[in-house]
């Protein structure tokens, strides 16, 4: 029997957990920290202010008027500007140099797989429910616990185990909630603001497979993409190395891709996910750069960048590798190339694009 103790309800400690550990083992340790319920609600650095909201609308492109004009919040039911939904776990991140509370579910549960030797991490879902507005002045809450724990899972990255958990936001003691909607009254202190279900997948990394290497390219420095709802299918395809185009509604092809407003919504209020066509891969150089400085993480330079007009008639920007800069032209055939990179500590294995000439390079 493993050693779990839970000293009470905001606090666990898991006990001795090793990469030796059994299945049965390490799901009482996670158990454990399930059963010890939320943590204790921590406050925001600072209450919800214009400026964050200014600076989060303009890095988004949300153009809503009522995030920063009075007489448009208040036109559409509002005392004033308010912020966007989404911007809830905006107003309770740490910060560069913050670290975990100790009764931090997510920092509790992520020490014990690491423990077990599951040290990769790759988050998998994302549900998010918003319950009302906020508005300068207000202060928010953020308590956490962890409500779901399944594994062993064997997947295509590794074994591991999947585990949730429930982040809810609230209005802080003393915060009058001035963001009421129209025909409502102002919230209430300990009113729910939004809630976050975030599950993420802990596992051993399968070390069999190995990337290609690529002297011109540092895995560890390069930068990543980043995915949202609106392109999550594009780099999930790039992984299962196929080149996704968006399909629109009348049949047409758009890169980049945009939020599928003609699908219906779902349950949780989102449009559903978009259709695509998987590209041929093939196309030609219709422009082109060299870039010579300044320096990119991970990338050696020279290096091009290519706008390529796909057979399929969309274009798309992308790394044009194998060929001299000196010797790309407009109309070089191009043909696209799936660079894999394995796992790294903490980051999973990942994928990205490129293009490389095509036999023959001419139209």
């Amino acid at each position: 029997m493993t050693n779990v103790t839970v000293t009470n309800a905001s606090t666990t400690a898991f006990g001795t957990i090793t990469p030796d550990s059994t299945d049965d083992e390490i799901r009482a340790a996670a158990d454990a920290i399930k059963a010890a319920g939320a943590s204790a609600p921590t406050t925001g650095r600072d209450p919800i202010n214009r400026p964050m909201i200014h600076n989060w609308v303009e890095a988004m492109g949300d153009t809503n008027p009522i995030y920063v004009d009075d007489d448009a919040a208040r036109a559409a039911g509002h005392d004033g500007v308010v912020a966007p939904p989404a911007m809830a776990q905006v107003w309770t991140m740490r910060g560069l140099r913050g670290a975990r509370t100790d009764d931090d579910p997510l920092g509790q549960a992520t020490a014990l797989f690491d423990a077990a030797g599951y040290t990769s991490v790759v988050a998998t879902n994302c549900d998010t429910v918003y319950h009302r507005y906020v508005s300068p002045g207000d202060e928010v809450t953020l308590s956490a616990e962890l409500i779901d724990i399944v594994g062993p899972k064997h997947t295509a990255l590794g074994d591991g185990w999947f585990f949730t958990t429930k982040n809810t936001w609230r209005l802080a003691n003393g915060a009058e909630g001035k963001a009421g909607a129209k025909g409502e009254s102002g919230g209430t202190s300990g009113e729910i603001v939004a809630e976050m279900n975030f599950r993420i997948l802990k596992f051993a990394p399968d070390t069999a497979k190995a990337a290609n290497p690529r002297p011109d390219l540092d895995p560890a420095k390069l930068i990543r993409p980043t995915t949202s709802r609106d392109t999550e299918f594009f780099w999930a395809g790039v992984a299962d190395h196929e080149l996704r185009i968006q399909e629109l509604e009348d049949g047409s092809l758009r890169h980049p891709p945009i939020p599928a407003t003609w699908k219906p919504r779902g349950d949780d209020g989102e449009f559903g996910t978009t259709d695509y066509r998987v590209a041929s891969g093939r196309g030609t150089v219709y422009s082109h750069v060299v870039h010579h400085a300044p320096k990119v993480p991970g990338r050696s330079l020279p290096f091009v960048v290519a706008l390529v007009e796909l057979d399929e008639g969309v274009r798309m920007l992308g790394e044009l590798r194998g060929v001299d800069p000196a010797d790309v032209r407009i109309g070089l055939r191009v043909d696209v190339e799936f660079l894999d990179f394995p796992a790294d500590g903490d980051n999973p294995a990942w994928t990205l694009y490129a293009f490389m000439p095509s036999e023959g390079g001419d139209r």
